[in-house]
C-alpha cells in the first residue's frame, strides 16, 4: 500500500486577509513539500497541470524537477498530464529528463483533464476532446515502446523512423491513466494494461468499486497479469493533531474554491453541512486527526481495491505550515497505521481484492 502527496498548487485568495500568493512563491514551497515528503518516508508525490490564473502549475515535470535531486525515494509523477492538448513527444522527454534526475523516479499520470483552459490556449478545439486523448495516448504509448518512431495521426505532423531521446532511466517509463471515474477511461486503461488512478472527489468512495471491478476485467480479457496493475486514488483531504481542528482548518480554502467552481459549472452551493456530510467516515474527504484518516484509508483499501492513496492537499491556499505539518503527519502517523494493518490483512490472505 503506497501513500503520497497530490497538488494543483493553488494560488487562491486567502479567505481571512484576501491575500494571493504569488505563483513564484507557491512554486517553491511545493519544492519544499516535496522535499519534506521524501523526508518522513512518503512513497509518492503528484503535481497537476493547470493553465489559469489560480493554479501555478503550468508544467509538473519542471516543478517536479526541482525536487528531484533533493530527494532520495520519493516517486515524482504529474496529476495529471493534460494529454489531449500536449505534444507526447516532449511529453516523454521531459519526463524522461525527470526521470534521469531522479534516477528512475518519475512518472506520468496522463489524462484527459477536467479543466479546457489549454485547448484555445494550444489551438486544439473542445469537439476533438475524446479523438484527441485517444490519438495522443496511442503516440505516448509508441515512444515509449521503441527508441525510433513511425507513426501517423489526424492531429499532429507524422513521425518517420525519427528517434526520440533522452530515453529514461526506467524501461519501460511508467504511463498511468487518471479517470474520473468514467467506466469507458477505466475499460480503456485495463485494456492497455495501464495503471489506473481514479480522482474519488465525490459521492461515496466505496461506490467505485464496480469501477475497480470492470477495469480488471477489462485487463484479464486483455491478457494482462491484474495482480500487477495498481489501482490509486486521489482524494481531498488534510491532517492535524485533532479531528475538529483539522475540520476547521480546511474547511474555508476548500469552501471558496468549491462554490468558485460551482459558480464556473452549476454547481449547487457548497457549505458547512455539506463539508461536514463529506468527512463522515463514508464520505469522500479524508479529514481529520491521523488514526482517523488512517482508518479512512484502510477501508478504502478493503473495500475499494486502492493499492495507492494519495492525500490531495491544500484545496485552494493554506498556510504553508499547515500544509506542511499535514504532510508530516501523513508520512510519520498516518502511513506507519496503514501499512501494518494492510500488511496483517494481505498476510491473512484476504487482500486479494
Amino acid at each position: 500500500m503506497e501513500i503520497g502527496v497530490s497538488t494543483f498548487v493553488e494560488t487562491t485568495p486567502d479567505v481571512e486577509n484576501g491575500k494571493v500568493v504569488s505563483h513564484a512563491e507557491r512554486i517553491r514551497e511545493v519544492v519544499e513539500e516535496i522535499i519534506l515528503a521524501d523526508q518522513v518516508g512518503l512513497d509518492v508525490f503528484g503535481v497537476g497541470e493547470h493553465h489559469r490564473e489560480d493554479f501555478a502549475a503550468s508544467s509538473p515535470a519542471v516543478v517536479l524537477a526541482g525536487a528531484a535531486a533533493q530527494t532520495k525515494r520519493i516517486r515524482l509523477t504529474s496529476a495529471v498530464t493534460v494529454l489531449s492538448s500536449a505534444d507526447p513527444v516532449r511529453v516523454f522527454q521531459e519526463f524522461a529528463t525527470l526521470d534521469a534526475i531522479s534516477n528512475g523516479r518519475a512518472e506520468i499520470m496522463a489524462g484527459r483533464g477536467s479543466f479546457i483552459e489549454s485547448f484555445p490556449l494550444f489551438g486544439y478545439e473542445l469537439k476533438d476532446y475524446d479523438e484527441l486523448f485517444n490519438e495522443k495516448l496511442e503516440l505516448l504509448l509508441k515512444i515509449r515502446e521503441s527508441e525510433k518512431v513511425t507513426w501517423r495521426g489526424g492531429h499532429r505532423s507524422a513521425i518517420n523512423n525519427l528517434g526520440v531521446y533522452p530515453r529514461p532511466v526506467q524501461d519501460p517509463l511508467p504511463v498511468w491513466i487518471g479517470s474520473g471515474g468514467n467506466s469507458e477511461s477505466v475499460v480503456r486503461a485495463g485494456l492497455l494494461g495501464l495503471p489506473l488512478v481514479l480522482a474519488i472527489i465525490g459521492g461515496r468512495p466505496t461506490q467505485f468499486e464496480p469501477l475497480v471491478r470492470l477495469y480488471k476485467r477489462a485487463a484479464a480479457k486483455a491478457g494482462h497479469d491484474v495482480s500487477k496493475l495498481p489501482v490509486a486514488s486521489h482524494s481531498h483531504g488534510f491532517i492535524a493533531e485533532e479531528t475538529e481542528v483539522a475540520a476547521n482548518k480546511f474547511f474555508p480554502s476548500t469552501q471558496h474554491v468549491m462554490n468558485k467552481l460551482g459558480r464556473e459549472r452549476g454547481w449547487g452551493h457548497y457549505d458547512r453541512s455539506s463539508f461536514d456530510a463529506a468527512r463522515s467516515f463514508e464520505g469522500e474527504l479524508y479529514v481529520g486527526d491521523s488514526k482517523t484518516v488512517a482508518e479512512k484509508i484502510i477501508h478504502l483499501r478493503k473495500n475499494v481495491g486502492i493499492t495507492r492513496f494519495m492525500l490531495h492537499v491544500p484545496v485552494g491556499s493554506m498556510p504553508h505550515d499547515d500544509v506542511i505539518r499535514a504532510i508530516e503527519l501523513l508520512g510519520k502517523e498516518v502511513a506507519p497505521i496503514v501499512r501494518e494493518e494492510i500488511s496483517k490483512w494481505e498476510a491473512e490472505g484476504e487482500g486479494k481484492k
